[in-house]
C-alpha cells in the first residue's frame, strides 16, 4: 500500500486539485452522501450491539445464515464482524463463554484469530496456532463452506504445501462449488505461490466463472484476476482482449442487480478502478452510477492510504464540476472496514 498520493499511478491521480463534487447531470450522489463499507440493513443492528458490548444480534444474524444456507451473506458478515471484535472483543468473549460449541461463535473466532496472526513478522508460526481453533469450527457445521474459506487463507498464511491446499480445496467446493469466498482464497494462494504468473491465474478464474450460474459472484473472479495484473507489474503480458472480456464479463453481472444496494458494491468498485486502468471512462462511469453512494475499502486500499478520499477524488474526475464551497467529510459505513483484502 503506498503512503502518498504523489506515488499513485497517472490512472488514479485527480484531475484537478480544487475541490469538486459530482454536477447533478453526472448522475452521482454528492460527496456527503458517500459511505465507506457500509453494511446491509441486516447486518447494520448487529454491528451496533456488538460495538454495545452485545452478540444477540450477531448470534441471530449468523444462525439466519446457516439454517438457509446463505454462505455468501454468512462470509461477508463473519469478515464484518470479526473486524468490530478485533478492537472490541468482550462481546465475541460474552458469547463464547454462554455459548462454548455454538458454531456462529467459533466462525467468529476463527476468523478474528487469523485476522490477528496476519500483520505479525512471525505470522507463518502464529497461524499455526490457530489451526485446532479452525478444525473445531469446521466440524462445527458439515455444510458450511466459510470455515474452508477461512482454512484455504490460512494455509495461505502459514506457507502450506499444494497438496494440503487442493486437500482443502476439494474440502471447500464439496459444500458449495461456487462459493465466491473460497475461489478468492484459491486465487490468492495461486498468486502467491507463482508471483506473476497472471496467465495461470486467469485460467483458473475464466474456468471457475464459465461454470458458474449468471447470477454468482464467481462470475466477478476474472476481474479480480485482472486487478492483480494491472496493479501488480510483473510477469509475462496478459493480452489485453483477455482483459476487456474480464471487464465485460463483470460488467453484464453487475447489470443483473438494482443500482444503489450494498452487497454488490465491492464487485462494482473493483470493476471501476480496472475500467480506468483500462481507459474505459464511460463504463468506469456508468458503474460509477451504479454504485451510487456506496464506496469500498477494497480495491482502493491497495492504492492509497486514504480508501475513500481516492474513491471520491476519481469520481470527481470522470463526472464533476468545481464546488463554490468545501463540502462536509463524507460519513463512514458503520463499523469500521472490514478489510480481508489485507490477506
Amino acid at each position: 500500500m503506498v503512503g502518498t498520493m504523489a506515488s499513485l499511478p497517472a490512472f488514479i491521480r485527480p484531475t484537478r486539485m480544487t475541490r469538486t463534487a459530482p454536477s447533478p447531470a453526472a448522475g452521482l450522489p454528492s460527496d456527503d452522501e458517500v459511505l465507506l463499507d457500509a453494511p446491509d440493513e441486516p447486518l447494520g443492528p448487529a454491528l451496533v450491539a456488538a460495538a454495545q458490548g452485545a452478540y444477540g444480534p450477531a448470534a441471530a444474524l449468523l444462525a439466519g445464515t446457516r439454517e438457509r444456507a446463505r454462505w455468501e451473506e454468512r462470509d461477508r458478515y463473519v469478515t464484518r464482524l470479526a473486524a468490530i471484535a478485533r478492537s472490541r472483543p468482550e462481546w465475541l468473549d460474552a458469547w463464547r463463554a454462554a455459548t462454548p460449541h455454538d458454531p456462529d461463535a467459533l466462525l467468529v473466532a476463527a476468523q478474528l484469530a487469523v485476522d490477528r496472526a496476519w500483520p505479525s513478522p512471525a505470522r507463518a508460526e502464529l497461524l499455526r496456532g490457530v489451526s485446532p481453533l479452525l478444525t473445531t469450527a469446521a466440524r462445527a457445521d458439515g455444510r458450511d463452506p466459510v470455515p474452508w474459506r477461512i482454512a484455504l487463507d490460512h494455509a495461505r498464511g502459514s506457507r502450506a504445501g499444494h497438496r494440503y491446499f487442493e486437500e482443502l480445496w476439494e474440502a471447500a467446493v464439496r459444500r458449495a462449488p461456487h462459493h465466491y469466498g473460497c475461489h478468492v482464497a484459491a486465487l490468492r494462494y495461486l498468486a502467491a505461490s507463482w508471483h506473476g504468473s497472471h496467465r495461470e491465474c486467469f485460467d483458473f478464474a475464466d474456468l471457475a466463472a464459465q461454470d458458474a450460474p449468471a447470477d454468482s459472484l464467481v462470475q466477478a473472479l476474472p476481474v479480480r484476476a485482472a486487478f492483480a495484473y494491472l496493479t501488480d507489474g510483473c510477469g509475462p503480458r496478459v493480452p489485453r482482449a483477455r482483459l476487456y472480456a474480464a471487464a465485460d464479463r463483470a460488467i453484464a453481472f453487475s447489470a443483473r442487480f438494482p443500482a444503489a444496494v450494498t452487497w454488490p458494491a465491492e464487485i462494482r468498485n473493483l470493476l471501476t478502478c480496472v475500467l480506468l486502468r483500462l481507459e474505459r471512462h464511460e463504463d468506469a462511469l456508468a458503474q460509477l452510477r451504479l454504485i451510487g453512494p456506496y464506496a469500498t475499502s477494497f480495491p482502493w486500499d491497495r492504492l492509497s492510504d486514504d480508501p475513500l478520499g481516492l474513491f471520491l477524488k476519481l469520481r470527481a474526475g470522470l463526472g464533476s464540476a468545481p464546488l463554490a464551497r468545501p463540502s462536509r467529510r463524507p460519513r463512514y459505513g458503520l463499523g469500521g472496514r472490514a478489510r480481508r483484502g489485507e490477506h
